[in-house]
């Protein structure tokens, strides 16, 4: 993968795209789960996007090294890949879930148990919450790395001028 395009690094561009795609699905497979008109509608939507979520993470976490490598590292770039480093451990169970949830949705299930489905819609909801925590932590790791030690930043966080 190249480090840049058109002279901008990967790592921000391929970011933008990830932080909107994963967000997207963790709410497309919650809403799935729980919401029967959505789920008609919805049809194989979060699937899809749970797919995307799962391509785009490792995207995403490879170039930020490629960029680290680049520009160098510091405690807070640290901290931010880590962080980075676990939201594969969440979309992919969420990409899980919302392949079963399809699945069942789209059979007969009214000979089946409602407490699986209960237990699905349970862990459909937590995998769904915890990606959107990881991704807020993710990206509030990473404006700071970014941004934390500019002028703008500093007078914002002290209080004015």
């Amino acid at each position: 993968m190249p480090d840049n395009v058109f002279g901008l690094p990967v790592h921000p561009l391929i970011v933008h795209a990830t932080v909107f795609v994963v967000p997207t699905a963790a709410l497309a497979v919650a809403l799935y789960a729980l919401w029967p008109r959505f789920r008609f509608w919805a049809g194989w939507g979060p699937v899809a996007l749970s797919i995307a979520a799962v391509v785009l993470t490792p995207l995403s976490t490879s170039s930020g090294e490629s960029l680290q490598h680049r520009i160098g590292g510091s405690k807070l770039i640290d901290e931010h890949s880590q962080l980075a480093d676990l939201l594969i451990w969440w979309v992919v169970p969420l990409a899980v879930l919302a392949a079963v949830l399809f699945w069942w949705h789209r059979r007969d299930t009214t000979t089946r148990p409602a407490a699986i489905k209960a237990v699905l819609a349970v862990l459909s909801v937590a995998v769904a919450v915890g990606t959107l925590v990881q991704v807020v932590l993710i990206g509030h790791s990473g404006a700071t790395a970014s941004w934390g030690d500019t002028p703008a930043a500093s007078s914002q966080s002290t209080g004015g001028e």
